[in-house]
């Protein structure tokens, strides 16, 4: 299908042109023309070189291609900090104002479970978390995990939810220090305080206890892909090389993930990728058995499982139900094959995204023309009813309920201008307790207004947008505004409280969201209009978006900003392609910029269960579909907003080397002098720096950049 061509050497030449230390010019990378014949054609990639191998990463002495890319990397950073030194004290001002929203000890909401109250705290000053639990009738608390004296030292630190054994007696946690996905699951003693030998490497960080306290499931991970491959079963006090391997997922396209049901009585194991579930199950109790399968994996089913009493309820797309239904098996019938039953049945306007299983009761997470709500049922006593929420735009969540015999249901609610806040709802009495309310120091809401707009799509499509002002806000058009958007994977934007917008408010801003295809927001539907052949929606959406709030006058051209990040950044990148001219700047975080080329490689982690979602580059006609928006390869001689990218080194989901390209593109071909920078976080990944108040730091600077651009 393709053949590659490559016309540079390892040996090569200094990457960049010579740079004052004192005030830097903009970098400007060697280009080494790369070839790439395919179905008839050439594609010519100058910035091929800048990929680096993950054993060129680790060396302890870099070859000269590593160091070339290093060169070019910390010129970016030089060069982005040439243009922030100057806002130093903007950006301080900033962080100053996002700190000091967030309460400096605070903690969630308690938990019962197994006879212990849980609890996760953070307390003043400190990056990361401490979880802690307290026996029923004590007062003295246990630290199972303070992850600030794990960080120590580490330039990263990222930690999976510590499982605690069905005994009490052992914690078991998933780290990774360096920003990779890849977790070393360790174990703890909680009566002696000592980490046992059992150390599991290569694995996902997400593992099940076995009722006996004895055996760990656990998902394996394939370094090289960082796929999810393989489930194994680990015995306490053995070495990692005698574990068990139960699931061997070997079509490159699926993902293996582990849970346990809300009553314990099973673990379960999943494989799944874009279009496809497949779901096998073990008694918690049986440690020599093997997984089942709980359905024939079929191509284009997805569902999840729960169970209670004796009862499994599946959520699941079967029969044709794009936005999902619930529907049960027994025990006893889906070990003698027989069909499920209808509990919930589908409904094409109303998307089925969770549920809950309560003792006599089924808590459902709908989401209704966009919006996400809860309905409680009790078919024994037939109960069928919503929670009711009176503002424009809203998140109502399910909480954690980890105890299947409570009468009482936990919730979460929240919207742009009301902070969070967990209530415990009484099923029987219907009284309601706040548990918390997420404390916001200097926060007044009546400063702010929030209202839900529909903005007309190209194709006639309404497309939500939630939107909040100053209470004092005119649309004149003379304000700034901050539009974001996701956008991909059916992943939903919902209007959620974020504390630090209101630094831009407080400035005059307006902040925007667009609800724009490709996401869930109004449904399955509204995600398969915006994948594969239709992704070009996605990017279209966002500039109708924009658009109608110019034509709406809160905001122009001159003043209106956006970001978006991975597959966001994705969006970022086609639309300042297809409209550059309605943007003052822009931000795009790890963006997910060289489509084709990514796609084509399935060395690249993360790769091949991708397919289902962009489209097999391998075929023509998707190859010729992708290529038409992929942002590193429509890049052409026109004026571009001001752009700042962002990315990590470390990146898994998204290699620094996308970003890294597109930045030295964009300088070579654009024809304006606007700014254009690229920040590398040279320790960090996907997710950015770790740890509460080093992410603010990031915010700060990115908030700065969009003050900066304003006159």
């Amino acid at each position: 299908m393709k053949k590659k061509t490559c016309f540079f050497m390892i040996g090569m030449a200094s990457v960049l042109l010579a740079a004052c230390s004192q005030n830097p010019k903009a970098p400007v990378a060697k280009q080494v023309p790369y070839v790439m014949e395919e179905f008839g054609g050439q594609r010519v990639d100058p910035y091929f070189w800048m990929r680096l191998s993950d054993e060129q990463k680790n060396a302890e002495t870099p070859d000269q291609q590593t160091q070339d890319v290093l060169d070019y990397l910390q010129a970016e950073n030089d060069y982005a900090d040439a243009y922030f030194k100057p806002l130093k004290s903007l950006q301080e001002t900033l962080y100053k104002e996002m700190t000091g929203r967030l309460v400096p000890d605070d903690a969630s909401v308690p938990y019962k479970k197994g006879g212990y109250t849980y609890t996760t705290r953070y307390e003043s000053g400190k990056d990361y978390p401490i979880y802690a639990r307290t026996a029923d009738g004590q007062d003295k608390e246990e630290i199972l995990l303070d992850v600030n004296e794990l960080a120590e030292g580490q330039k990263y630190t990222g930690v999976t939810q510590p499982r605690v054994s069905p005994d009490n007696q052992y914690v078991a946690y998933g780290e990774d220090f360096v920003s990779r996905r890849i977790y070393t699951i360790v174990v703890k003693d909680l009566k002696s305080g000592k980490m046992l030998q059992d150390t599991l490497r290569e694995t996902g960080g997400n593992l099940a206890w076995a009722a006996d306290s004895k055996h760990i499931y656990y998902v394996g991970k394939d370094v090289p892909t960082l796929r999810n491959n393989r489930i194994y079963r680990h015995t306490l006090g053995q070495p990692q090389s005698q574990d068990e391997l139960l699931w061997d997922e070997t079509d490159e396209t699926f993902s293996v993930h582990l849970q346990q049901t809300v009553d314990d009585k099973y673990i379960l194991a999943g494989s799944s990728q874009t279009l496809t579930t497949d779901i096998r199950y073990i008694a918690a109790g049986d440690v020599k058995g093997s997984l089942k399968e709980f359905t024939p994996r079929t191509v284009g089913h997805k569902y999840s499982v729960d169970h209670i009493g004796n009862t499994f309820y599946i959520l699941t797309d079967r029969d044709n139900s794009l936005n999902r239904k619930i529907m049960t098996v027994s025990d006893s019938e889906l070990s003698a094959g027989k069909a499920w039953k209808d509990f919930l049945a589908y409904r094409p306007d109303v998307l089925i995204e969770d549920f809950a299983l309560m003792s006599d009761y089924v808590i459902v997470n709908e989401r209704i023309n966009g919006l996400r709500t809860i309905r409680i049922m009790n078919p024994k006593k037939n109960i069928d009813k919503y929670l009711e929420f009176d503002e424009p735009c809203y998140v109502a969540g399910l909480g954690v309920n980890v105890d299947p015999d409570s009468h009482v249901l936990r919730y979460v609610y929240q919207s742009m201008l009301t902070p969070s806040k967990t209530v415990d709802l009484n099923l029987e009495t219907g009284e309601e307790t706040v548990m918390k309310e997420q404390k916001v120091p200097g926060y007044d809401k009546s400063k702010y207004q929030e209202e839900r707009i529909w903005a007309t799509a190209k194709d006639g499509t309404k497309v939500p947008v939630d939107v909040i002002t100053p209470k004092d806000f005119k649309k004149d058009g003379n304000a700034p505004l901050y539009l974001y958007a996701y956008g991909s994977y059916g992943s939903s934007t919902d209007p959620s409280f974020d504390t630090k917008v209101f630094s831009l408010l407080d400035r005059g801003f307006a902040y925007a969201i667009a609800h724009i295809r490709g996401g869930s927001d109004m449904g399955r539907q509204w995600y398969e209009d915006g994948k594969l052949f239709k992704k070009m929606n996605t990017f279209t959406d966002f500039n109708d978006c924009a658009r109608y709030l110019i034509e709406q006058k809160y905001t122009q051209s001159d003043r209106l900003f956006a970001r978006g990040a991975s597959a966001g950044g994705l969006l970022i990148g086609a639309c300042i392609n297809l409209e550059p001219s309605l943007y003052k700047g822009v931000i795009a975080g790890v963006p997910f910029v060289d489509v084709v080329s990514t796609m084509q490689d399935e060395t690249i982690p993360l790769t091949t269960f991708e397919w289902d979602e962009w489209g097999d580059p391998r075929q023509e006609d998707y190859y010729r579909y992708m290529l038409s928006y992929s942002p590193y390869d429509n890049v052409v001689a026109q004026d571009y907003p001001n752009i700042l990218v962002t990315t990590g080194y470390w990146d898994s989901q998204v290699q620094y080397w996308e970003p890294a390209k597109w930045v030295a593109k964009l300088r070579a071909n654009k024809t304006d002098q606007n700014i254009l920078l690229m920040r590398c976080d040279m320790a960090s990944g996907h997710g950015g720096a770790s740890g509460r108040f080093r992410r603010l730091e990031q915010n700060a600077m990115e908030y700065a950049f969009f003050l900066s651009l304003l006159k």
